[in-house]
């Protein structure tokens, strides 16, 4: 049974860092792609970061240059490295696996993935 759980999430202040991990239970998450999104209410979900088992990342322009996908293979644990923190980071922050090894052209679409986590909030202040 596929199971993904989050933490790391919290209140952080703007310019702020904070590392959300995900902890992959029933399968080895290097052999997928493995993913981050946020969704704030009202709005849909948003990818933020995937890495495939390659190794290869993608990120949202909006991350770019202040967020870190990685992932630690002998933890079976997935990273999301986030630096210089704004307020609009502000989020439900999700971990995703998608049912193939590569994330491909259309990563960023939530609807592509099949497996996630609860959710770990992320609050950032001005």
């Amino acid at each position: 049974q596929v199971q993904l759980v989050e933490s790391g999430g919290g209140s952080v202040q703007a310019g702020g860092s904070l590392r959300l991990s995900c902890a992959v239970f029933g399968y080895t998450h290097s052999w997928y792609c493995m993913g981050w999104f946020r969704q704030t209410p009202g709005k849909g979900r948003e990818g933020v970061a995937v890495v495939d088992n390659d190794g290869r990342t993608n990120y949202a322009d909006s991350v770019k240059g202040r967020f870190t996908i990685s992932q630690d293979n002998a933890k079976n644990t997935l990273y999301l490295q986030m630096n210089s923190l704004k307020p609009e980071d502000s989020a439900m922050y999700y971990c995703a696996r998608k049912a193939t090894w590569i994330c491909g052209g259309n990563w960023y679409l939530p609807g592509t993935f099949g497996s996630w986590g609860q959710g770990t909030q992320v609050t950032v202040s001005s």
